[in-house]
């Protein structure tokens, strides 16, 4: 058994990890940070999501680090990929035009980045990084957490760290039981929470899906892998509300549920800079190709690339038969869900309608080489939904739903610590239930959502936030989670100077200022200009 301390420990190097690291490196304190895959960076590497951003991105609606993340990628195409002169001048260059987002890229680039970003601090020695590392068991006194023990995800080895703050930034809010901290997982009452979307009696089990990603292009030759054992059974599989099959073109529409057909086109010869990634005008699935492409063939000099890449992360590959946390057969649905995966792919490659009348696209050929992983899939499943803290203030639907607040936008907090913007994204979850897609005004990060009610030294810095089940479908994505992250090593860090409690810092209106000066200093932005959310 190893020991090792430090002022912060985050466990946890997805977004939120990373963000929150960095924010207390920034400050001068020291930190060890964990990470249970092979690549920081969460659901921009680990999980092989490109960025769900939304529409202002470019301009304002992140933070100053968050923003240098995105420049950095686009600095290292720049630097180490055979661009076009068209697109190497493109100023929002977006390597993969996929429609989802205005910065579509290859995972690696990412992970990349990130180490650079961190690479001072681990030169000078104030970050200690384990990985691939996992949380197994916590120490506490009364309601403090004083240790952490971690193991090697592929060995016997054990590292026990000591801090005086632990942020919990894994994908599922691991620390949480651990520690004893109060939490909830999936949807509350509305008697609870009062919101219009949420379900008379609260069902704790009832969890959005989670998909396991690949990626894919599609070149000369048959591709095709071994047949899946479970192929049959995910090839008749049919929800109530899907309108067909899964495994199909057809599916519900999230924001109408009308049941409609998605094309597919593999590399299509369009132009990158013509694809207009805004969701306010255009959802950007209609052609499922391109929706989350990652690297169009067009962006790079003739020969290149073979073909363009395709980052698969599509309605049929959500997994939502049952819950990966907090019930006995949690491994079963992982691997279930990594299963489907690779289902899907089987079928797209055998059996899935070309638009000639034939079936099954045999050139498509699984690039795990592009996501890091042994069996070719992501590293990681997807997680949209974790285990959240029970609050001092919870966010409810009706704080920044279009539909309640309308003109009046998203309520403004007094102890406001970042902003974030996305609809009210909701995938069908584990309790039967179809999309719940709702419009959602610009909105801020309240400070009293990121402290627990009863636990001093842990801060959430991920998904586990106070948010509900159904606010957590805004709050969840990747420039969200960020911000979340870098309050969360912020607010450490400040305590730590201040001699103070993140419950003090809310409370006393002189520390929250303070604290709020130190975070607009350091370009997290507090407010939204006026802008009408979508």
């Amino acid at each position: 058994m190893n020991e090792t301390s430090a002022d912060v420990l985050v466990v946890g190097g997805g977004l939120g990890g990373v963000a929150a690291a960095l924010a207390v490196l920034r400050a001068g304190r020291s930190v060890v940070l964990s990470e249970e895959y092979d690549w920081l960076g969460g659901q921009l590497t680990s999980q092989a999501v490109p960025p769900d951003e939304h529409s202002w991105v470019e301009s304002f609606g992140v933070t100053a680090s968050y923003q240098a993340l995105r420049d950095g990628i686009r600095a290292y195409y720049r630097a180490h990929y055979p661009l076009t002169a068209r697109s190497r001048a493109w100023t929002d260059l977006n390597p993969g035009a996929g429609w989802v987002s205005r910065l579509c890229h290859e995972p690696r680039v990412a992970v990349a980045v990130i180490d650079e970003m961190l690479a001072p601090f681990r030169g000078s020695g104030r970050l200690q990084v384990l990985q691939p590392f996992r949380p197994v068991a916590a120490q506490t006194d009364g309601d403090r957490v004083t240790a952490v023990t971690l193991a090697h995800r592929d060995g016997d080895d054990r590292v026990t760290v000591t801090a005086r703050y632990v942020l919990d930034a894994t994908e599922t809010g691991e620390l949480l039981p651990l520690t004893g901290t109060e939490y909830v997982t999936g949807f509350e009452s509305r008697e609870e929470t009062g919101e219009p979307s949420a379900p008379a009696q609260a069902q704790p089990l009832n969890m959005q899906a989670v998909s396991v990603c690949f990626a894919i292009d599609h070149v000369d030759g048959d591709h095709t892998i071994d047949k899946p054992t479970s192929y049959s059974t995910w090839r008749d599989y049919q929800p109530d509300f899907w309108g067909d099959r899964l495994l199909s073109w057809r599916s519900p529409n999230p924001r109408t549920l009308e049941i409609v057909e998605r094309a597919f086109a593999p590399n299509p010869d369009d132009d990158p800079l013509s694809v207009d990634a805004d969701q306010r005008r255009n959802a950007g699935d209609g052609n499922l190709w391109t929706f989350r492409r990652i690297a169009a063939r067009r962006n790079f000099v003739d020969g290149a690339y073979e073909s363009d890449v395709s980052l698969v992360n599509w309605p049929m590959i959500d997994y939502f038969e049952g819950p990966v946390f907090d019930v006995p057969d949690a491994e079963v649905h992982l691997a279930a869900a990594r299963e489907l995966s690779r289902s899907v792919l089987f079928w797209l490659q055998t059996e899935a309608p070309r638009p000639d009348g034939g079936t099954g696209f045999p050139g498509l050929r699984l690039r795990g080489d592009v996501t890091g992983s042994p069996d070719g899939l992501a590293q990681a499943p997807y997680i949209r939904e974790s285990r959240r803290i029970r609050a001092e203030y919870t966010i409810a639907e009706q704080d920044l739903s279009l539909a309640v607040r309308g003109k009046a936008g998203a309520v403004r907090y007094p102890d406001t610590v970042g902003v974030g913007m996305y609809r009210i994204d909701l995938h069908p979850s584990t309790g039967g239930d179809n999309y719940i897609d709702v419009g959602s005004c610009p909105f801020e990060i309240p400070l009293g959502a990121l402290i627990p009610r009863r636990m001093e030294n842990l801060l959430p810095a991920n998904k586990n936030i106070g948010t509900t089940h159904i606010t957590n479908g805004c709050y969840r994505l990747h420039p969200v989670e960020w911000n979340i992250g870098e309050a969360a090593g912020a607010l450490a860090a400040f305590c730590l100077d201040r001699a103070a409690t993140p419950r003090a810092t809310r409370d006393n209106p002189h520390l929250l200022t303070d604290f709020q000066d130190r975070l607009a200093r350091d370009g997290v932005e507090l407010r939204w200009p006026e802008v009408v959310g979508y």
